[in-house]
């Protein structure tokens, strides 16, 4: 009898002793970034350079602080994983959980796929340390961690088991090379995903194995011409998107949107570019007066592409709204920013126009 209790006793020692793995943190910073247009930024987890900084309009600048489409890429061998972090703004919304808005989303690379491993949920507001998985195989992993969609990321440190291994990544997934430049309104930002890694710019990143630059501004994308040239700006971009007529009107398309493309078809004659209509919110079905401005919006912009045609432009190419969101009304939260299904169904809806741009 006594044996058998010491026995237990040993064996409940050794799984409280594993349970209790000694976590060690490193910055964050030592891992590579991706996802951003520019590394000239005030601090590393932003999206806009500092040049801009008095060039954009405030709210585009604010809204570029933010770390929507941004994710940190390492390797481990750890059987647990935690990560502390400081979110810039604290964010909350009525409309999107706080996981989405100012939480954290982690990714392992499996048989060449990127699978979900669990997200990062904030607890309170100032530093947050979250356990995001334990009691894993120690084998060698490649790692993504998405980074918030609605706050921006003030610190960083990812945690692993004492002694584990934690370093650069071997692999290059995604690929950095001809990244998709896309630019948007609240929804490209990734609202009202349930998740950062279910933004419909993140969920492309992994369909195509390729960087992203998620350039959404909530309320903002209004065709600043700053914006136009910043993503003139890249080197080598595979496509570019323009999914700006929410935030639009057809008054505004009409006059600023070709000067727009131009910017872009100046600096890359070559490089697809792909334009996306205003989707057709459930609520239109009812609300007579968004129905008459998201249908003027889209009138606006097909005008747009056919002169486009007319004038002799070649690898543009034009996504309807008609079959974005499907009919059942289960695609937005709130009557127009996506659920996790909307932001599936959009990605299945643009993916044949993307796939003969990038071809």
């Amino acid at each position: 009898m006594k044996l058998k209790i010491a026995t237990f006793i040993l064996a409940l020692s050794m799984g409280l002793c594993s349970y209790a793995q000694k976590i060690v943190y490193t910055d964050a910073a030592k891992f590579p970034v991706y996802g951003k247009i520019s590394t000239e930024t005030n601090e590393r987890y932003e999206r806009l350079p500092s040049k801009l900084e008095n060039v954009s309009r405030k709210d585009v600048w604010k809204l570029g602080r933010s770390s929507a489409g941004l994710y940190i890429r390492f390797r481990s061998n750890t059987t647990s994983m935690r990560v502390k972090w400081q979110s810039t703004f604290d964010n909350e919304q009525n409309h999107m959980t706080d996981l989405g808005t100012r939480g954290l989303d982690l990714y392992a690379l499996v048989e060449g796929e990127w699978r979900a491993v669990a997200p990062v949920r904030p607890t309170k507001k100032g530093v947050n340390e979250w356990t995001i998985i334990r009691n894993m195989r120690p084998e060698y992993r490649e790692y993504m961690l998405y980074l918030s969609l609605y706050d921006g990321v003030k610190s960083l440190e990812i945690g692993v088991d004492e002694g584990a291994y934690l370093g650069q990544p071997e692999v290059a997934s995604p690929s950095t090379e001809k990244p998709i430049v896309m630019y948007g309104s609240s929804i490209l930002q990734g609202g009202c995903a349930s998740r950062p890694g279910m933004a419909y710019t993140n969920i492309i990143g992994r369909r195509f194995d390729r960087e992203v630059f998620n350039l959404g501004f909530s309320g903002n994308a209004r065709l600043d011409m700053e914006i136009a040239h910043l993503m003139a700006s890249v080197k080598d971009p595979g496509a570019f998107v323009l999914d700006f007529v929410p935030n639009s009107s057809d008054k505004l398309i009409n006059e600023v949107a070709e000067k727009f493309f131009r910017v872009l078809r100046d600096a890359h004659p070559n490089v697809p570019v792909i334009f996306v209509e205003d989707p057709i919110f459930p609520r239109t079905a009812f609300d007579t007066k968004l129905h008459e401005e998201v249908v003027g919006r889209n009138i606006a912009m097909t005008q747009l592409f056919k002169r486009l045609k007319k004038a002799g432009e070649k690898k543009i190419y034009y996504v309807s709204a008609k079959k974005m969101l499907g009919d059942d009304g289960d695609a937005t939260v709130d009557g127009s920013h996506f659920t996790d299904v909307g932001a599936l169904r959009y990605v299945e809806n643009i993916m044949p126009a993307l796939k003969k741009a990038l071809k």
